[in-house]
């Protein structure tokens, strides 16, 4: 990806964050939860993480960020950065934070 994809999405921030991390979460591959440390009134930051389970282990990799910033009339701008991954396979899930990415923006982008 390389650069901030923005794009702007109906509901306030709190209804797309919830509705974003329901749709990771039927994808199964990664997550995506609010961080509210990084978070504020107008700004929720949301991390971005693919998961690796092995029996009892599971293994988080951060994959990017996703800021949903109150734009007003019911309207959330969404900006969403990829961070490298630290992992023996960045390219592999480089691609999968794409995918993630591309399949937010199809479902979530106001005409």
């Amino acid at each position: 990806m390389g650069e901030t994809l923005t794009f702007t999405a109906t509901g306030s921030p709190q209804v797309v964050s919830r509705a974003i991390e329901e749709y990771a979460r039927t994808q199964g591959h990664v997550t995506a939860i609010v961080v509210p440390w990084e978070s504020d009134d107008t700004t929720l930051s949301m991390a971005v993480t693919a998961v690796k389970s092995d029996g009892w282990a599971i293994e988080h990799t951060n994959l990017g960020t996703i800021r949903l910033i109150d734009a007003g009339h019911d309207r959330t701008e969404v900006a969403i950065a990829a961070e490298p991954p630290d992992h023996p396979e960045p390219q592999k899930l480089a691609a999968v934070f794409e995918r993630f990415v591309r399949q937010v923006q199809s479902r979530f982008h106001a005409e």
